[in-house]
């Protein structure tokens, strides 16, 4: 029983020294690495005693020198290494990078066909006492460089329009008894700058357009993922004779900040025992420099007739837009339109105010009208070339007077955009100043209450709107008939002990209401529900206004507006803008002799109704209490 329990003890007293035992670590082996690029070797080690920062020293196992050792670098010797390292050591293409004091690197910046061997890392001993392992090898092999990468067509200096299409053609490929995988990306630097695989230029002016990885996935770069959604960049991988992969990217509509030096870049990987890919070939290739020439540069819009034009109402109105400067290589798609700022006034027409769109016409040929979709029957818009647009109204008339202007939508290198791509420029043409003169036209309107009986609830209420229209040729009146209410006169007592003083307060004003409409055809208009309402023309100048069976509400004060329109020679009528505003009339409604002699009525059954039901009320309360009387024993 006592010897297990020594067993035991000495066991466990193992155990414990073993879990602090000094332990080297390297990364496991076999690893294949290519001839001229750089190698990697990581080293760690841990559970030992002494400082925190550890030296380490490295060792090459030659297969050409018969398993021979031979020095390669050490943290504390500079004359560790041997012969063959010592002038590679020097100028620091043989190296140890330290990560931190207890993990290192060897770094072989180019690697040599007689690099290849058993690599051992040793760490000198700083412990008490001498236990654990104090070294790591891993064998690399080094195989011969295959990786293969070309261009079909450089870029030229020659300036590319902005909306243009883009096509890189890259050819790359790996002939190598090793399993490796090959990935292939197309990339840009700003300013113009080469990209070498030994270049020293800023990492920050890379940007990296699309690639296809190692496992054949398409992935975009960080800054052209939308572009690669919506299928504006795209990358192709077609195969060819000899192994070789033919990549073609396409930029659907390269911008402006296209610009910049292309690049096309090949790398091998492997994937280690530790299931981890690297990375252990590398080549890129330049294209040449793209410059995008801005469509802003070349790109005018003018309309014609210029400066000012001036017709009679009537005359048609034809308005050119010519889109100059569009790259005729580049297939873009325009969105047209003609929009007008202005309205027609008694001084003649008015730039200022809202800017509204008469017609456009989209990128599909598709013509629409904007605002006034009155307009559609009397005018056109057209394309009549490539580049321009034109705008006909057939018959002129004085709302049409305005500035007019042509707005131009470019989707560059879009023909047939989506409602929701975005716009590469808009630009406007300079203003076209539109005056439509009409006749000389004055209107005068007055309105009358038709003497009567005074007006009671259920009667007919009748207005008369005498209008006046003093032009030459042909005019028709359109006419309104609108209500307001009548202001109620609240009284207000001024508190005094010797008189008292009434003092009216300022009627609340209440907007308008449309009550009727007799248009310059003919044609009525009715705007309310809860009245019989008609309205007719009488004669030439005189309307009537008619409301049957008057409620209470239809009291207030009464006025009609006019407005004066004109024909133009093609027989078509127009709006000449005159207008006028009759006088207020009040129209208050009287109670009938019945609904008088019906309050006393209402009055009186009420207070009969009252006096029966009290005397039942006491008559029942007294009999019940006496009967209660009755009841009770004595």
């Amino acid at each position: 029983m006592a010897s297990m329990k020594t067993a035991l003890f000495v066991l466990l007293h193992w155990v414990l020294q073993c879990a602090v035992c000094r332990d080297v670590s390297v990364p496991p082996g076999t690893l294949y690495r290519v001839a001229g690029f750089p190698l990697s070797l990581p080293c760690a080690v841990s559970g030992f005693e002494g400082p925190r920062t550890q030296d380490f020293e490295w060792f090459l196992y030659r297969d050409d020198a018969g398993g021979k050792q031979m020095g390669v670098v050490s943290t504390r010797d500079k004359g560790f290494p041997y012969a063959p390292f010592q002038p590679r050591v020097k100028n620091g293409e043989v190296r140890v990078e330290r990560d931190s004091g207890d993990k290192v690197r060897l770094v072989i910046q180019r690697l040599r066909a007689e690099d290849q061997g058993k690599y051992e890392c040793y760490t000198p001993s700083t412990d008490s006492t001498y236990q654990g392992n104090y070294s790591a090898s891993v064998p690399v092999k080094v195989i011969p460089d295959t990786l293969q990468v070309s261009y079909t067509r450089s870029l030229t200096a020659q300036p590319v329009p902005e909306g243009a299409e883009l096509t890189l053609t890259c050819s790359g490929g790996i002939q190598s008894e090793q399993l490796t995988h090959l990935s292939i990306t197309f990339g840009k630097r700003n300013n113009g700058e080469g990209l070498g695989a030994e270049g020293g230029g800023q990492v920050s002016n890379i940007r990296e357009i699309i690639s296809i990885d190692k496992l054949l996935g398409v992935v975009p770069g960080r800054m052209y993922k939308k572009r690669y959604d919506d299928g504006e960049i795209t990358l192709e991988k077609r195969n060819k004779e000899g192994g070789l992969g033919e990549y073609v990217m396409k930029m659907r509509a390269v911008q402006p900040d296209d610009t910049g030096s292309y690049f096309c870049e090949s790398m091998q990987w492997i994937r280690d025992p530790d299931r981890s890919w690297q990375k252990i070939a590398q080549r890129t290739l330049d294209i040449g420099n793209l410059t995008v020439q801005q469509l802003a540069e070349s790109l005018s819009i003018t309309s014609s007739p210029r400066g000012e034009v001036t017709l009679q109402v009537g005359a048609p109105l034809i308005l050119t837009c010519e889109v100059l400067g569009l790259p005729a290589e580049v297939n873009s798609g325009l969105l047209v339109q003609w929009m007008k700022r202005g309205s027609v006034s008694s001084d003649g027409p008015r730039s200022g105010g809202v800017e509204v769109e008469v017609a456009r016409m989209s990128p599909d040929g598709v013509a629409s009208w904007g605002d006034d979709l009155s307009r559609a029957s009397g005018g056109s818009m057209e394309k009549v070339a490539g580049g321009r647009y034109t705008l006909k109204l057939f018959s002129g008339q004085p709302l049409d007077s305005g500035v007019y202007r042509c707005v131009v939508s470019v989707y560059a290198g879009r023909a047939n955009p989506d409602p929701s791509t975005p716009v590469t420029l808009t630009q406007r043409s300079e203003g076209v100043t539109v005056n439509l003169k009409s006749k000389d036209v004055l209107v005068a309107a007055v309105a009358q209450l038709l003497r009567g009986p005074l007006l009671k609830r259920g009667n007919t209420i009748t207005l008369i709107c005498n209008i006046t229209v003093t032009t030459t040729g042909p005019a028709q009146a359109q006419v309104q008939w609108l209500r307001w209410p009548i202001p109620p006169r609240v009284i207000k007592r001024e508190e005094s002990p010797a008189s008292a003083v009434t003092v009216p307060d300022a009627p609340v004003e209440e907007g308008p209401s449309l009550v009727a409409a007799l248009m310059y055809d003919g044609v009525a208009k009715i705007y309310v529900n809860t009245s019989d309402v008609s309205i007719d023309r009488l004669s030439a100048g005189s309307y009537r206004l008619r409301v049957h069976s008057a409620t209470m509400d239809d009291q207030g004060m009464y006025a009609c507006h006019a407005q004066a329109w004109g024909q133009d020679p093609h027989g078509g009528w127009y709006n000449t803008g005159a207008r006028a505003e009759s006088n207020a009339v009040t129209v208050y409604m009287y109670s009938r002799a019945e609904d008088l002699l019906l309050i006393p009525l209402v009055v009186g059954v009420s207070s009969a109704l009252f006096v029966g039901i009290l005397i039942i009320s006491t008559v029942t309360c007294c009999f019940m209490k006496r009967l209660a009387k009755q009841r009770t024993p004595k």
